[in-house]
């Protein structure tokens, strides 16, 4: 992390997940949008990694922290996997442009890994 913003930024998009699904929650379990918008939205956290398969509902959306968020960070998944010495060794190094994800070369330290794209990080 460079600054507290990229904490802010992130708090801020677990607040308008969190606020989605609490609106969700509040409409009937038939209800044509809930199932809709619910599917949607559990879909996309399930690719980014955010939820895992075996907790599939709108309650789990709720009990979601922002450190599950950091984690899913381009600057975390490259230090995991041990390409870098350290996290911030990790961030130097997608700076400068050393770093792919499948075939497109990324240099910003915030890109969210989905997990198809985790197995092709690499130099």
């Amino acid at each position: 992390l460079r600054c507290k913003r990229e904490v802010y930024r992130v708090k801020y998009t677990l607040a308008k997940i969190r606020k989605a699904a609490r609106t969700l929650l509040t409409l009937d379990d038939k209800d044509p949008k809930r199932l809709f918008e619910g599917n949607a939205l559990l879909r996309r956290l399930m690719r980014i990694g955010v939820l895992e398969e075996d907790k599939l509902k709108l309650d789990f959306v709720l009990a979601l922290k922002v450190e599950d968020f950091m984690e899913r960070r381009l600057q975390t998944q490259v230090f995991k996997l041990g390409l870098a010495k350290s996290i911030h060794h990790a961030r130097v190094l997608i700076r400068h442009r050393h770093i792919r994800v499948r075939k497109q070369l990324v240099n910003i330290p915030s890109f969210i890994v989905r997990l198809d794209s985790q197995k092709h990080i690499d130099f």
